[in-house]
């Protein structure tokens, strides 16, 4: 998504056909399981479909010529790589326009694979923009936590545990 387009729920003129937008979004949805780069954007256009605007709309489009223009992005998983977990947390306080709630996020990789990742709008309103990296280093240790329980039953040894804020 375009970082300079702020959405909301009250710019612009309402669409009269919502089925294709709706359609779009259904399908970018399934997509978002081999194309995680996109979660995000798809997430946040998927907050419209009860009444999507002309904005939105034009959102999604943009998103759909970066999917065409970038067919070989997706999951990758190599054969040789390091068992070492990485995980990167970031938050943005007060992103959501509409209900100024702060948006956290998490991706967690395995050797040089991305294993797991989340992007979420908080429940509540946060205080401060270190309490919204808080609840992110938070989300993304429980993450690292069940995931090196995981491992260790699986009987794999793993290096060691890197973090980045």
């Amino acid at each position: 998504m375009d970082p300079a387009v702020k959405l909301n729920s009250e710019e612009g003129e309402l669409l009269s056909n919502i089925t294709q937008y709706r359609r779009l979004i259904g399908r970018l949805l399934y997509l978002t399981l081999s194309r995680p780069d996109i979660t995000y954007a798809v997430n946040k256009l998927s907050q419209f479909v009860s009444k999507p605007r002309v904005p939105h709309l034009q959102s999604v489009h943009h998103l759909l010529h970066y999917l065409k223009d970038t067919p070989g992005q997706g999951l990758y998983f190599a054969a040789a790589s390091p068992l070492l977990l990485r995980a990167y947390a970031d938050a943005d306080w007060a992103l959501c326009v509409d209900a100024r709630r702060s948006i956290t996020g998490y991706c967690v990789f395995f050797g040089d694979s991305l294993v797991s990742w989340k992007s979420v709008k908080q429940s509540t309103v946060l205080r401060s923009s270190a309490e919204s990296e808080y609840r992110a280093l938070a989300a993304v240790a429980s993450e690292v936590t069940w995931m090196r329980g995981l491992l260790k039953d699986f009987h794999i040894n793993i290096g060691s545990f890197s973090s980045v804020l």
